[in-house]
């Protein structure tokens, strides 16, 4: 069993009383280094102490969680973000994979995350989805998403993506390298993620388009050609308005 070496940063007791409550009674082999109440001093633990992971309040005074992008070049630990309830946080997070929990904390869902977190560093997982997500945090630019596929995650540019294509409880990525990854993220996940991404049109219940990759509309057949003929995707016919009117 890997040991998990853990320091909290949030700026309220309860809350990190909470926490630690609930770590201490984990399956997981963990043990807490330390406990902080602001996001300075918690850097400061953290480049003395080395956890492998720290769990993270999103909103606390003078600097968010998400801002410790700022102290660090290269993130060699884990993280785990708590939040009250935070949509902007809570959907950049998602779109990087990046494991959160709501408050009130809900044992169940700790418990799933501490195996998450236990499998990626058995796994010795690569870090470089933190700087992905650090980097598209730090400018509020995001335009890159992880996309697990058998054990492996991959960072994807989403202007990249050609299309989205629902395969079951799966999902097919095509790509505009010619490559295709199928992950078992299913549709409507994605559509939750790119909600606000104006290039990508769910044209159909099996598809999701991204309009820059768009040739042609053949309305007898209900198809969409996308990328010079590379890909053919369908669209709903009561969808074709919708779709004419977003592009």
């Amino acid at each position: 069993m890997v040991e998990i070496k853990a320091i909290l940063i949030d700026d309220e007791q309860s809350a990190r009383n909470v926490l630690s409550n609930l770590l201490e009674r984990a399956s997981t082999n963990i043990s807490i280094l330390d406990s902080c109440n602001n996001l300075e001093s918690g850097v400061q633990k953290i480049k003395e102490l080395q956890p492998n992971v720290v769990f993270l309040d999103v909103q606390m005074p003078n600097y968010a969680g998400y801002e410790i992008a700022r102290f660090f070049d290269v993130i060699p630990f884990e993280i785990i973000f708590v939040t009250a309830y935070d949509h902007y946080a809570i959907k950049a997070f998602e779109l990087n994979a990046i494991d959160y929990l709501v408050k009130p904390i809900d044992r169940n869902k700790l418990d799933i995350a501490l195996k998450k977190l236990e499998h990626k560093l058995h796994q010795e997982a690569s870090l470089v989805d933190y700087q992905a997500l650090l980097e598209t945090i730090k400018d509020k630019n995001y335009k890159k998403i992880v996309i697990p596929e058998l054990g492996n995650r991959h960072i994807v540019n989403l202007a990249d993506i050609v299309a989205i294509e629902a395969d079951g409880a799966y999902s097919k990525i095509h790509l505009s390298t010619k490559t295709t990854i199928t992950t078992s993220k299913n549709l409507k996940y994605f559509e939750n993620i790119l909600v606000d991404e104006r290039l990508f049109f769910r044209s159909h219940r099996t598809w999701i388009v991204n309009l820059t990759y768009t040739n042609f509309l053949n309305k007898t057949t209900l198809n969409l050609t996308l990328d010079n003929g590379a890909i053919t995707a369908k669209i709903s016919r009561s969808r074709i308005s919708s779709f004419e009117n977003s592009i």
